[in-house]
C-alpha cells in the first residue's frame, strides 16, 4: 500500500521536472489516442513536434512560431501575476477581444487618413480596453465579494456577443459586399502591425511579449509589487499584517492582466488577423492559462511554454493535413498538457511513501 506524505516545502526538482514529465506523458497518451483513431501515432507526433522545426517546409513554419507564440506569452505573463497572488482571471479571452475591438475602432474611425500616430493610438486603446474589461471582475469582487473566476469567465461570452455585433454592424466593411467583418487593416498602412524584419515573423506584438517577459521578471524579483504578490499568494494573513491592501492588489492584477490581453488582441487584429470578424477569437486567452502553468508562472518559463504551445498549434495544423487528424483531436492533445501538469504537480507538494501493513 502507498500513501501521500506532505513535503515540508515544495520540491524544487519536481517544480521544474513536472512540466517535462507532463509533455512526455502527453506525447505518449496522445499517441495512444491517435492510434485508437486509426492514425499512425509516430507520424502524428512527428508532424506536431518535428516537421515545423526541421521538416521540408520549416523555413515557412519557423516565423509562424513567433507569430503564434507572441499573444500566448503576452497574455500568460499578465495572468501569472494574478495566479501567483491567488487572484484567478479566467476571462483573458474576453479582454483579448475587447482590446482588439477598441484598437480597431480607432483605426476604422481614422480611415483613410495616413498618420504615424494612428498605430500608437490603437495600441493605447487596446491596452485601455482590456484593462477596463479586466477591472470589472475586480470591482465586483471588491464591492460585492463576487467570485472573479465566474465573473471573468462569463464576461468572455459578453465580449463574444459584442464582437459578433460589431462584425455584423458598426464595424462592418461598407465595401465588403454584405459579408460580415471590418476593413482589412493589413491594407491600411497606418494601422498595420507589419513585420519589423521581413520574413521573420517578428512584429511589434512579439517584441512587446519579449519585453513583458523581462519586465515581468524584474517586477516579480526586484520590485515591491512582486514581493506583495508572493506574500499574498503564499500567506494571505501575513500579507494583511504587512499592510498589503488585497483590494488594490486584485485591481492591479486583474486590470494589468486585462491590459496585456488587450495588447495581444490589438497586435493580432492589426497584424496576422487583419480584421474584426465574428470568428476573430481563436482561444488564445484560454490557451494562455495552460502556458502560464506549464511555465510555472515564471516569466522565462512562460517564454519557453509559449513557444512549445505555439509549436502544437502549427504542428497540429500540419498533422491535420498530413495525417488527417480532426481539429478536436489536436485540441484534446493540447488540453492533456494542463491535465498531466496538474496531475504530476501533486509530486511537488507530496511524496509517495510505502505504507506497512500490519497484521
Amino acid at each position: 500500500m502507498f500513501r501521500l506524505e506532505k513535503r515540508p516545502e515544495p520540491s524544487r526538482l519536481w517544480t521544474w521536472g513536472t512540466p517535462v514529465l507532463a509533455v512526455v506523458a502527453t506525447m505518449i497518451v496522445g499517441g495512444l489516442l491517435f492510434a485508437a483513431m486509426g492514425k499512425d501515432p509516430l507520424l502524428a507526433i512527428r508532424a506536431i513536434f518535428w516537421d515545423p522545426l526541421f521538416g521540408p517546409n520549416a523555413s515557412y513554419f519557423r516565423p509562424q512560431l513567433l507569430v503564434k507564440a507572441g499573444p500566448l506569452i503576452l497574455i500568460a505573463i499578465g495572468l501569472s501575476f494574478g495566479f501567483r497572488a491567488a487572484i484567478w482571471n479566467i476571462g483573458a479571452e474576453g479582454q483579448y477581444i475587447i482590446g482588439a475591438l477598441a484598437g480597431a475602432g480607432v483605426a476604422l474611425a481614422a480611415y483613410p487618413a495616413e498618420n504615424p500616430l494612428i498605430f500608437p493610438a490603437m495600441v493605447v486603446a487596446g491596452a485601455l480596453g482590456g484593462f477596463l474589461w479586466g477591472l470589472i471582475p475586480a470591482l465586483l469582487r471588491v464591492r460585492f465579494g463576487t467570485n472573479e473566476i465566474l465573473v471573468s469567465l462569463m464576461l468572455v461570452y459578453v465580449a463574444e456577443n459584442i464582437l459578433s455585433y460589431m462584425a455584423h454592424g458598426p464595424m462592418k466593411n461598407p465595401q465588403g459586399y454584405g459579408f460580415p467583418g471590418s476593413r482589412n487593416l493589413q491594407q491600411y498602412p497606418s494601422a498595420h502591425n507589419a513585420e519589423v524584419i521581413a520574413g521573420t515573423g517578428l512584429h511589434w506584438g512579439v517584441l512587446t511579449a519579449l519585453a513583458a517577459v523581462v519586465l515581468g521578471y524584474v517586477l516579480l524579483n526586484r520590485h515591491l509589487f512582486g514581493f506583495q504578490i508572493r506574500v499574498a499568494g503564499q500567506a494571505p494573513r501575513a500579507a494583511r499584517f504587512a499592510g498589503i491592501n488585497p483590494n488594490r492588489l486584485a485591481a492591479l492584477c486583474l486590470g494589468g492582466s486585462g491590459a496585456l490581453a488587450g495588447l495581444a488582441g490589438i497586435f493580432e487584429v492589426s497584424g496576422p488577423g487583419g480584421q474584426i470578424t465574428d470568428a476573430f477569437n481563436v482561444g488564445y486567452g484560454f490557451t494562455a492559462i495552460i502556458v502560464a502553468f506549464l511555465g510555472r508562472l515564471h516569466p522565462f518559463g512562460i517564454l519557453l511554454a509559449g513557444l512549445l504551445m505555439a509549436l502544437t498549434y502549427i504542428g497540429g495544423e500540419t498533422a491535420q493535413l498530413v495525417v488527417g487528424l480532426p481539429a478536436a483531436a489536436i485540441q484534446a492533445f493540447q488540453g492533456m498538457l494542463l491535465f498531466f501538469l496538474l496531475a504530476f504537480d501533486l509530486l511537488t507538494h507530496y511524496r509517495i511513501r510505502r505504507r506497512r501493513i500490519t497484521a
